[in-house]
């Protein structure tokens, strides 16, 4: 399991989170929600190594975070970062190999990048200029390459932050799948989101942050509640309820077979 306990984060006398509790266990798909500023991302790259805490502790099968080396880190868990900047005119395909194990011969890195891209509707893009891309098809070679690295080093534990952001609806639902098949396959999946319609779809258990505290954590029917909505967000909130005018929800859609 990957399980943070009491995890702190100061910056510059801010708290930015504040005895947060969390365990990602494999087969699940845990949801991170809450308003601008609450703290997601800062629990997200501290549960990865990237942000050092102020107090508390993540431990990964057993043993902190503090003990793994990098490179064994790397073999454990893929990251999606909620944006990657990249400078060089790398080819898609370049992209995504930066990920796989470096012990793979030129064919199984082509098989492997083709693979991948494939499984986030990106395979027309291959020998692309990364930097040509929309924001939305960037974000999904970029999620190509955590799967790469999936694959090709045996990750458990799959960290997104906002996979779905500048992502039209058929491909939401594309990522949802993919983290859904992934956590069927065995593995972990974290994820931060701020639709919650996605998010209930999505998890196992959704967990709610505001002002750095967590402040609810269940399953979806549990935590969706108009009280929860209210007290997150600052709004008046009917879980259920009805719009005037036309409207379509998530749930409503599927991906063709």
């Amino acid at each position: 399991m990957l399980v943070a306990r009491g995890v702190t984060v100061n910056v510059k006398g801010k708290a930015l989170l504040r005895d947060v509790d969390l365990s990602l266990a494999p087969g699940r798909v845990i949801g991170v929600v809450g308003p601008n500023g609450a703290g997601k991302s800062t629990l997200l790259k501290a549960m990865t190594g990237e942000r050092p805490m102020s107090g508390g502790d993540v431990e990964l099968d057993g043993r902190s975070l503090k003990q793994w080396p990098t490179a064994q880190l790397a073999k454990r868990r893929a990251v999606l970062a909620q944006s990657t900047e990249v400078v060089f005119p790398f080819l898609v395909s370049e992209i995504v190999a930066l990920a796989m194990r470096p012990n793979l011969t030129a064919p199984e890195q082509h098989q492997y990048a083709q693979r991948a891209l494939a499984a986030v509707d990106m395979s027309s893009m291959s020998e692309r200029i990364y930097g040509t891309l929309s924001g939305g098809e960037k974000q999904r070679v970029q999620l190509a390459r955590v799967l790469a690295q999936v694959w090709t080093c045996g990750c458990t534990y799959l960290m997104l932050d906002e996979p779905t952001a500048s992502l039209d609806l058929s491909h939401q639902l594309l990522i949802l799948r993919l983290a859904r098949q992934h956590a069927d396959a065995g593995g972990g999946v974290l994820m931060i989101l701020h639709d919650l319609n996605l998010a209930s779809m999505a998890a196992d258990e959704i967990v709610a942050l505001k002002d750095g505290h967590r402040i609810a954590a269940g399953a979806p029917q549990d935590v969706m509640t108009d009280d929860l909505i209210g007290a997150l967000y600052g709004v008046e909130a009917k879980v259920r309820g009805v719009p005037d005018g036309p409207f379509l929800l998530p749930q409503t859609a599927r991906l063709p077979a």
